[in-house]
């Protein structure tokens, strides 16, 4: 079922401490959007008549409020759309305050948090109502620019350009159950539409959105992205002196005694009850939130990626969960190390897989331009990258997660430049030297450690 239409104002108020309501500066608007012009640019016979009834309806003059509001003791600038004010479409009058929202954010350096149900641009207003949408997508990206995060929350509807610009763009991106999100709007989409597509649950499934919140949890999620991923305000430095301390790896949770060969490593790597991911999140964060998907079609549940709280800080993470990494593992680890490169957060990455997932989906998927991806993320990653091998170190797969430099292992792990067993067949060699290849290849954490490949073996605690 859909999810209730709040108004702009019910919204704001949903998930805000206190808020105050914006107005437009008079020296930014501008002359088109203060026009007078009778029905509008175009002329639209009864257009002046349809914003009276929409004005006598709901008692707002736009399709938009904007507000500083704080949100769970962080201020932020709230845009909140008013879907019974034309179809919460965007006019020039919208693009106006958007604008001006977003400019008000960059100057106080504050996160947006967009509250949006909208069914596109307003056809009354044309190609001038459109255009709308580049300028709204200059904001988001000057703030994007200017490392101020913005969060979504994608109510229903969201379609059109409000979708293709507030939405899609933003850093991370929420969802109420049963929102209708797409870029057609329902009454433009072919007949025979898979409706699932256009919902908050069909977006996830495909990576679109990062999760569907409930109305009555939607306030303290957002209260946790804001205290995630907005920092205490440090005293400006100068352009290209920003310092951010590394993340320390985490503590060894499994074996503390090293393997005695190569074989030895492997099957402690494989063991079914060493800890994993999840257990290494669990111990090293007091909180955390995930992202999901690749925003290109993709999710894989084996790669999970986030931001926590360690030790009073934020950090991020993409964490390896023991499976072979799909495409949109890779894509979405290398989205979160740019994000996390914009907002000045330090990145964990927890390595174990057997290697990439090598079957003909994952290639139609684009496995190596992926994982290339997730090469360049890591190679010109803007804040320090910290990596800790818990597993399996399975070749490329593996070392398209690990940070040059800053490789650390537990005594539990390998890392191999492909599987003895693959490489035993490699060599035309017989079933009973697979131990001995293991050996060869020198893939124990001491081995490791002596070649220079990593920094050191990470004690327990």
């Amino acid at each position: 079922m859909p999810c209730a239409r709040l108004t702009a104002r019910q919204a704001i108020a949903a998930v805000a401490d206190a808020y105050t309501e914006t107005t437009v500066p008079a020296a930014r608007a501008t002359p088109a959007a203060a026009s007078t012009t009778p029905d509008g640019p175009l002329g639209w016979h009864g257009y002046d008549d349809a914003r009276a009834r929409a004005h006598a309806r709901t008692g707002e003059d736009e399709s938009v409020v904007t507000a500083l509001a704080t949100i769970g003791g962080r201020e932020a600038v709230v845009l909140s759309f008013e879907f019974r004010y034309l179809g919460g479409s965007l006019g020039e009058h919208t693009g106006e305050r958007l604008e001006a929202a977003y400019t008000h954010a960059r100057e106080h350096g504050l996160p947006v948090v967009s509250l949006i149900a909208t069914g596109g641009s307003r056809m009354q207003e044309g190609m001038r109502a459109l255009t709308q949408l580049q300028r709204v997508a200059r904001q988001s990206a000057l703030n994007r620019a200017a490392g101020l995060p913005q969060i979504a929350v994608l109510r229903d509807p969201t379609t059109g350009g409000g979708w293709a610009t507030l939405g899609a763009a933003a850093d991370v991106i929420l969802a109420l159950p049963g929102a209708q999100i797409g870029f057609a709007g329902s009454r433009v989409r072919p007949p025979d539409a898979d409706s699932f597509a256009y919902s908050a649950e069909g977006q996830l499934t495909s990576g679109h959105i990062d999760a569907v919140v409930p109305p009555d949890r939607l306030r303290e999620t957002l209260q946790r992205w804001l205290q995630l991923l907005c920092p205490p305000i440090r005293p400006p430095q100068e352009p290209g002196t920003r310092t951010v301390e590394p993340a320390p790896p985490p503590y060894a949770l499994g074996a503390s005694a090293l393997p005695e060969t190569g074989w030895d490593a492997v099957v402690r790597a494989r063991e079914p009850g060493r800890p994993r991911a999840e257990a290494y999140l669990r111990a090293y964060f007091d909180d955390r939130e995930e992202i999901s998907g690749d925003r290109c079609g993709g999710v894989d549940p084996g790669l999970r990626c986030g931001f926590g709280h360690h030790e009073g800080r934020t950090v991020a993470f993409a964490a390896q969960c023991g499976t072979a990494t799909r495409p949109a593992g890779f894509r979405t680890a290398a989205r979160l190390v740019r994000l996390a490169g914009r907002l000045g957060i330090p990145v964990l990455t927890l390595i174990d897989t057997p290697g990439a997932a090598n079957d003909a989906e994952a290639e139609r998927a684009g496995a190596g331009a992926a994982i290339a991806d997730a090469f360049a993320a890591l190679a010109t990653a803007e804040v320090p990258v910290t990596s800790l091998l818990i597993g399996e170190g399975g070749s490329g797969g593996a070392l398209a997660l690990a940070a040059p430099g800053r490789l650390w292992a537990t005594p539990d792990s390998y890392f191999s430049v492909i599987a003895p067993e693959l490489a035993a067949a490699i060599l035309k060699r017989e079933e009973a030297q697979v131990h001995d290849t293991a050996d060869q290849l020198r893939i124990r954490p001491q081995d490791l450690l002596e070649l220079g490949v990593i920094q050191g073996i990470v004690p327990p605690p």
